[in-house]
């Protein structure tokens, strides 16, 4: 997501964390120190509010880890990939490959939401029995606020749209009714596009009434509608994929150059003749072993080209994305995702290069099923 930085690791998955996380738990620790405590249980200092305050911020950034972190345990569990998970303000996001069935997908969803109402269960729980043991004070105050706000996460996310968790369940069940994973997303992303609008529409009138927690909600739901916005795109993509495969879409021939030239030789000999800005590396032997873009060759200062090799500034081929010809594009791109690769995707059959696959071939193939023109040969043709 942009706007996020990468601050560590859970169970060995990077961790990012948007930049909206911070505000949140700036605005609810606020909130709990200024507004909450002080009518919870009165009559404390305004250090005991200032601590307290923290002390929950920190357990409900705690509660969001687990939240996602019952997600990509899930998703691994059911040999799910897990790229990384990114905390903002609705929770996160567990960036992941495509689950292969709607059960797979149903339950890596529904797994989340369900964290959270068991933590806030948990929390309003120790909180009740904090309070029968110690009496109604500040640290009773404080889980009975971490449990609410648990609840309201959990309730919140089970809302059926993209990309709440709860629109993940209903793209799953829609999915299990129809066979149609495609047409699951674009209904999930569909109602994440109204429930962002819906959100948009409330939150500006309630800051127009004087309530000034509109304007956030109102950026809510600005968030939720670009990314309903890009999953919809995305299953519009691999409706138009659907059953186009690699060699369908890859260019070819395509220029190339030996790994071992110097940067100004594999400029003036390959480069310059190339009409991609990317262009497959070949070892000795005649095999692939990696790419590199113009942006990369122009990085290089005048005075090295003639001495560096291209190979030292290129991409190795264990960081490319590859494919044989005859695998599903669509099944190819998720590989090719950032983190994954990116593009172009090399087209290696037995070890020697076919051909390329960039964004444009993809976008090329999308237009024209947005023509009506079938991508995706006969299967009769098929050899």
């Amino acid at each position: 997501m942009n706007g996020s930085v990468r601050v560590g690791h859970v169970l060995g998955v990077p961790l990012r964390m948007h930049w909206s996380v911070p505000v949140l738990i700036v605005l609810l620790a606020y909130g709990l120190g200024h507004q909450t405590l002080p009518a919870w249980a009165p009559g404390r200092t305004s250090a005991v509010y200032a601590l307290a305050s923290a002390v929950g911020a920190v357990l409900l950034m705690g509660s969001l880890l687990l939240h996602e972190a019952a997600h990509a345990v899930t998703a691994r569990k059911k040999g799910v990939s897990v790229e990384d998970v990114t905390l903002w303000a609705l929770g996160g996001l567990t960036k992941m490959g495509r689950p292969r069935t709607a059960g797979v997908a149903f339950w890596v969803a529904v797994v989340g939401p369900l964290t959270s109402l068991v933590i806030g269960g948990v929390a309003v729980g120790a909180g009740i029995g904090a309070h029968a043991v110690i009496g109604w004070g500040v640290p009773a105050a404080v889980l009975i606020w971490l449990g609410w706000a648990n609840l309201l996460l959990g309730v919140f996310n089970l809302l059926p749209a993209a990309p709440l968790d709860g629109g993940r369940v209903v793209q799953a069940v829609i999915w299990w009714r129809t066979g149609d994973r495609d047409r699951a997303e674009r209904a999930a992303g569909r109602s994440g596009q109204i429930l962002g609008a819906v959100l948009i529409a409330f939150g500006w009138i309630s800051f127009l009434r004087g309530n000034n927690g509109g304007l956030w909600i109102s950026l809510i739901g600005l968030f939720m509608m670009i990314i309903a916005n890009a999953e919809r795109q995305r299953a519009g993509v691999n409706t138009a994929l659907r059953g186009v495969r690699v060699d369908d879409a890859m260019s070819a021939p395509v220029a190339s150059g030996a790994d071992w030239l110097t940067v100004g030789r594999f400029i003036d000999e390959v480069a310059a003749h190339s009409r991609h800005s990317v262009m497959p590396l070949l070892d000795f032997e005649g095999r692939p072993s990696g790419a590199v873009q113009l942006r990369t060759l122009a990085a290089v200062p005048a005075e090295a080209r003639d001495t560096q090799r291209v190979r030292d500034v290129a991409t190795p081929l264990s960081r490319c994305t590859v494919a044989e010809p005859g695998e599903l594009l669509s099944e190819v791109l998720e590989r090719a995702r950032p983190g994954g690769g990116g593009m172009p995707v090399l087209v290696v059959d037995h070890g020697q290069l076919m051909g390329i696959v960039t964004m444009h071939d993809v976008t090329r193939l999308f237009q024209l099923h947005g023509l009506g023109v079938t991508t995706a040969p006969p299967e009769s043709t098929r050899p």
